[in-house]
Order: structure tokens, then C-alpha cells, then sequence
């Protein structure tokens, strides 16, 4: 009996420790992930609460995703949009949330991820930069109020290089110690729109963001617009901003509104927009940069013609081996030639004017000759091309002037909104912004000039012309806004026939377009040829196609009812 005891007792251990360990293979197959180890999937709602509870996060901040809109619910049932949108704000601030919003239904497709109002964390931030590079679809990214760091400013660079499509980032309401936004703005930036508001930005900061824009050496080619609003700037900084806009040919939009700008930072402003003399570095580089596009170019010239000498030297030597056996070659070229004549009559031609002494080799040399121009031409091709980008740079450029000694460069005419409101600029500065802005309507430059709250009556801009238009802020060269189309003047409507950009297809309609940023309603005709701003932060509202016209990402409308 006791042995028996003893085999059921093992029996029953035996299936014991089975059941223990087919209850645990599944946790061995799929082991406890690290954080280093997780790999995202793309989709925030099951990475991000993932990610954080990696870190043992306490306090996980919820993850609230917005369906996108269609247009017939922005156009039709704007009330209800706008209904929604302050249940999905005061849901936000009740506690931290992180907002998606997403292209599609597709919950792989965020395309835009906001943190307002709550404090980012190290570990929340670790959690971000393992995120974003694996959202292949987005496009903005914002932070307000977010409390971010120097060190999370420079590491979240460094994940924006990673994410492909990402081109918006808006930090606002983020003071800095250490002012390192310029980060965000270096030469191998993908951020072609940034805001950067009510971050106490001040002159050193501005000195940075200067360099930024553009040096001697380099500049930054992929930022488009730049809103600097609501900082303390001043004219130190502004002197800076200009600095760096000198040789800058990629930005287009600047907002430096509420920046306590007076009449020299002004100055220094609408220096640039006009002919500059160049300093003492910027020729010294500009020399540099003729010596290399010299010395580049007699090197390829060199090399050309060194490749043209060796390629008739391969049929030479086969010459001289074919000349040892000329017997025997010369009776089977006699033989041959009928041959070859009835073929190729062109080729006897060619081959009868030839010499009796030339062989195969020599035939297939000349063959190598007549590819020369081709290789001549494909080369001379790329060294244009180079050229053509050597002449990108400012430096370069071909309607340098000389006078007085000194070198005159063209103003920035690539610039085209500059948004100067709500600053401490008097009447002084008028007549400069007017002439240089009258010499910029001939070869392009700015369409938009914002002096609105400044220290100047609106009635002393009255005598200026009718370029500056100080009730709206805009300056006009040719371009009309769709501003002009709702109330255009009598000598409009009488030449409206005349301007077949103000004239309205039949599918063509007036919208209200709320600003993704300041959230401010501005009327927008739906064929507008030139670009739309924003009245109060400068924000890019759409942009002309030849067509309809194109609303920026973001941005919701309602069709204007007749």
C-alpha cells in the first residue's frame, strides 16, 4: 500500500508542476518587454499608455482622438463643429490630455498631436520621442504651455528629423533658460512653419535666431514662415532678425508683432528690404566662394580633356598588334569587304576613305571618338547644374552692383508678409518702409506690411500714397487680397472686367476660415490667387493653385450665405 501511496503522490506532483507550466508558457513565449525594446505600432491610443506604463508612470494623461471633419459638416453644421470643439476643450482641461487628430478613421493616421496646458514630464517626454518617429503620417506637432526644458527642446529636435512629414511645430507659451529654440531653426531643419509666441524671447535669443536664418557659411533653406509675436525682442533683436534675413532666401513670412519695436529696430528692418552694401566678411566669402567655382571648374575641365586623350590611345595599341599580322588580316579583309559593302554601304564609305592599315580596333576607337561630344555635353550639363546651385547663394548673385567702392547686394525679395503691429514705432519710419517698398513693387518682394497699433495716428499715414493701407495692415503691388473683393472701390468696379483674377466663376464663393491658431474668422474668396493671412497671428490660410484655392491643414470654413 505504501508504494502505491508513493506512486500517486508522484502522479499527482508531476501533473501539478504541468499545469504550473502550461499555465506560464505563454508568459514565457511572450516575454516583459523594455522600453527600448517595444516596437510602436502607429497607433498613439495603444503606444502611448503602452510606453508609460514601461516607466511606471503614475499619472498617465489621457489620449483623445478627433475624427476628421468633412466638408459638409464644416460648411453646413458649423455651429455643431464649434459646439464640439469647447466640449473637447474643457474635457482637455478638466485633466492632462494629449489631443490626436487623426487624417482618416484610419487610427494609424494621426496627423496632428497637441499638449496644452499640462506639464511635460522627462518621462512623458521619452515617451513622445519614441512615438513620433513611428507616425508616418504626421504632419504638426504642438506644444502650450507645456513646460519643456532646454534638454527636451534639443532631444525633441532631434526626433523631428526622424518623423518624414512633419513640417508644423508650434512652442508658445514655453519660457526657456537657456534660449535654445535656435535649434529648431538649424541649417538641417525639416520645420517649414514655426510659431514660437509668448516665449520672453529676448535680444540674445534673437541674436541666435539670427544666425540661424542665415550666416556667411550657411543658412537655413526649409523654413517658410516664422511667428515671433508676444516676446520682449526689441530693437537689439530685431537688429539680429534682420541680420539673419540678409542672406536668407527661403522665408516668407515673419510676424515680430508686440516685440516693444521702436523706430531703429524698424530701420534695421526695412534696411534689408532695399540695396545693401556688403561687410568685410561677406566679401572676404563671396571671394572664397568665386575661387572654389574656379578652381572646381578647371578640374572638370582637366578631367574632360584628360579622358578625351586616353580614349584614342586604346585603338592605337591595337594597331601596332594588328600591323605584326598584316598578312594574314589584309587577306581576309579582302575577302570581308564585299561583304562588309553590301551590308553597309554607309560604312564603306567611311571604311574607303580610311587607311588599308587601320583594323578592327582602329574601327572601334573611332566609334569611341564619335561618343565624345555626348560625354562632353553630359559634362558640361552637371557643371551647369552645379552652377545654377553655387548661384543659390545670395553672394553669387549676378546683379551685384559696384559703387563707391563697395558692393551692393539686392534687398530680400523673397520675404513677402511682415507683420510689425502692436509695436512702438512713430511716424518716422513711414517714409522709409514707403520708398523701399515702392522700389521692391518692380522686381517683387512684399505684399503684406502690418503697421496697426503703433505710435501713430491712423490719419498721419493718410498722405503716404495708397501702397500702405494702415486701416488693415496691408501693402498691395498688383496683388489683390480677398479682402478688396468684398468692398472694392468704384474705380475697382469699373475695371473689374479688366482683371480677370477678381472675376468670379460660377462655382466660385465667399467662405469664413477660422484660424487654427488664434481661432480669429477671416473671409477668404474661394478662387484667391495670392496667399491669405491671418489678421491677427500671420498664420497662412491658403494658398493659390491657378484654381480654387487651397486651405491650409487645420484650417475649417463656412460658406458665406448671399
Amino acid at each position: 500500500m505504501s508504494r502505491k501511496r508513493q506512486v500517486k503522490d508522484k502522479t499527482e506532483k508531476a501533473n501539478a508542476e504541468d499545469e504550473k507550466h502550461a499555465g506560464q508558457t505563454p508568459r514565457e513565449t511572450l516575454p516583459v518587454q523594455t522600453f527600448d525594446e517595444y516596437q510602436c505600432s502607429g497607433n498613439v491610443e495603444i503606444d502611448f499608455p503602452g510606453l508609460c506604463a514601461l516607466l511606471d508612470i503614475k499619472d498617465v494623461p489621457a489620449v483623445s482622438t478627433k475624427q476628421p471633419a468633412s466638408s459638409t459638416t464644416e460648411t453646413e453644421g458649423g455651429d455643431t463643429e464649434d459646439s464640439q470643439s469647447q466640449t473637447d476643450t474643457a474635457s482637455s482641461w478638466s485633466k492632462p490630455c494629449l489631443q490626436v487628430e487623426l487624417e482618416n478613421e484610419d487610427p494609424l493616421g494621426a496627423k496632428s498631436i497637441k499638449v496644452s496646458g499640462w506639464k511635460v514630464s522627462e518621462q512623458i517626454a521619452r515617451v513622445l520621442q519614441k512615438m513620433l518617429p513611428s507616425l508616418s503620417q504626421l504632419q504638426r506637432l504642438q506644444f502650450w504651455q507645456a513646460g519643456l526644458t532646454d534638454r527636451m527642446v534639443i532631444s525633441l529636435m532631434n526626433t523631428i528629423s526622424l518623423c518624414s512629414n512633419l513640417r508644423v511645430v508650434t512652442l508658445e507659451g514655453n519660457p526657456l533658460p537657456e534660449q535654445s529654440y535656435y535649434h529648431l531653426l538649424s541649417e538641417d531643419s525639416i520645420i517649414a512653419h514655426l510659431s514660437l509666441r509668448n516665449n520672453r524671447i529676448g535680444d540674445e535669443s534673437a541674436r541666435l535666431i539670427g544666425s540661424a536664418l542665415s550666416t556667411t557659411r550657411s543658412s537655413n533653406k526649409n523654413l517658410l514662415s516664422l511667428n515671433l509675436a508676444f516676446n520682449s525682442i526689441g530693437d537689439a533683436g530685431a537688429a539680429h532678425i534682420a541680420q539673419g534675413l540678409r542672406l536668407n532666401c527661403a522665408l516668407l513670412f515673419l510676424s515680430l508683432s508686440n516685440n516693444q519695436i521702436g523706430d531703429p529696430g524698424a530701420a534695421q528692418l526695412a534696411a534689408i528690404l532695399g540695396d545693401f552694401a556688403l561687410t568685410h566678411d561677406e566679401v572676404v566669402e563671396r571671394r572664397k566662394l568665386l575661387l572654389e567655382r574656379t578652381q572646381s571648374s578647371s578640374l572638370k575641365v582637366d578631367s574632360d580633356q584628360t579622358s578625351a586623350d586616353q580614349l584614342p590611345s586604346a585603338p592605337s595599341s591595337t594597331s601596332l598588334s594588328s600591323k605584326g599580322t598584316s598578312k594574314k588580316k589584309e587577306a581576309s579583309k579582302k575577302d570581308e569587304k564585299p561583304a562588309a559593302n553590301r551590308e553597309n554601304p554607309k560604312s564603306n564609305k567611311k571604311s574607303s576613305d580610311a587607311k588599308t592599315s587601320q583594323s578592327k580596333g582602329g574601327k572601334a576607337g573611332g566609334k569611341e571618338k564619335q561618343q565624345t561630344p555626348q560625354e562632353d555635353q553630359s559634362s558640361t550639363a552637371l557643371t551647369e547644374q552645379e552652377e545654377s546651385v553655387e548661384i543659390g547663394n545670395p553672394l553669387l548673385d549676378q546683379s551685384l552692383k559696384h559703387r563707391d567702392g563697395q558692393i551692393f547686394l539686392p534687398g530680400n525679395t523673397t520675404l513677402t508678409s511682415l507683420n510689425l503691429a502692436g509695436n512702438r514705432i512713430t511716424e518716422k519710419s513711414l517714409p522709409q518702409f514707403l520708398t523701399l517698398l515702392e522700389m521692391q513693387s518692380e522686381g517683387g518682394g512684399l505684399l503684406r506690411l502690418c503697421l496697426e497699433r503703433n505710435c501713430f495716428p491712423p490719419e498721419s499715414a493718410a498722405g503716404y500714397r495708397q501702397g500702405l493701407l494702415f486701416g488693415s495692415g496691408y501693402f498691395l503691388a498688383n496683388m489683390p487680397l480677398a479682402k478688396d473683393l468684398l468692398h472694392p472701390s468704384p474705380e475697382e468696379e469699373k475695371r473689374r472686367h479688366k482683371k480677370k483674377r477678381l472675376v468670379q466663376s460660377p462655382n466660385s464663393y465667399f467662405m469664413d476660415v477660422k484660424c487654427p491658431g488664434c481661432y480669429k474668422i477671416t473671409t477668404v474668396f474661394s478662387h484667391a490667387q495670392t496667399v491669405v493671412l491671418c489678421v491677427g497671428c500671420s498664420t497662412v490660410l491658403c494658398q493659390p493653385t491657378g484654381g480654387k484655392a487651397r486651405l491650409t491643414e487645420g484650417c475649417s470654413f463656412r460658406r458665406k450665405q448671399h
